[in-house]
């Protein structure tokens, strides 16, 4: 990664948020950003998460994927899991 697209500005922000143990589990807000790119890393991020549960052995593999992809997109990205960080990993 160059120095100027480690300095770039964020494109935008996301908060996946933990619903509760009744699916569907999560939702994925956005505090600002271009409406297309978030939309479609909302979708990405519900498809890895949609059935699973903070304390599934399987959130945890996909939580890093979703982490990753933020990454690529250059999106600044929190996680509400309505609970203390021990399911954060």
């Amino acid at each position: 990664m160059s120095t100027q697209e480690e300095q770039a500005p964020p494109r935008g922000h996301v908060r996946v948020v933990y619903l509760g143990p009744v699916a569907p589990h999560w939702r994925v807000d956005s505090d600002f950003g271009e409406r297309t790119v978030i939309e479609e890393f909302r979708q990405r991020a519900l498809a890895r998460l949609l059935l699973l549960p903070p304390h599934d052995p399987q959130f945890r593999r996909n939580r890093e994927r979703v982490i990753r992809d933020a990454e690529r997109e250059n999106l600044l990205l929190d996680w509400d899991l309505g609970t203390p960080e021990e399911y954060a990993g």
